[in-house]
């Protein structure tokens, strides 16, 4: 399976905006992907290099559908820290 798969969307909201500055940049991922992968992946689609990724599950809400209770789906997110200097253009510009 291609490496750059493994990436579904960057996170687009004032606190990932704000981390952006610091060189750190987040993504929405795949759920069988693990630390390795997202670092392959993002040094391939950005040429960037990757000093560190951390990962988390976020577990999705209980949320009513009508008369039903129903769950959204957990998802992965990975904070991807890059070599200082290195910027994501293509994350600035959405």
């Amino acid at each position: 399976m291609d490496q750059i798969n493994k990436l579904k969307k960057p996170v687009i909201s004032e606190k990932s905006f704000a981390l952006a500055e610091k060189d750190k940049y987040v993504f929405v991922v795949k759920n069988d992907a693990n630390k390795i992968e997202i670092t392959k992946a993002v040094e391939k689609a950005f040429k960037v290099h990757v000093v560190k990724v951390n990962t988390f599950v976020t577990k999705g809400k209980v949320k009513r559908f009508g008369k039903v209770y129903g769950q959204r789906s957990d998802y992965k997110k990975a904070i991807v820290s890059i070599k200082k200097g290195e910027k994501i253009e293509d994350f600035k510009g959405i």
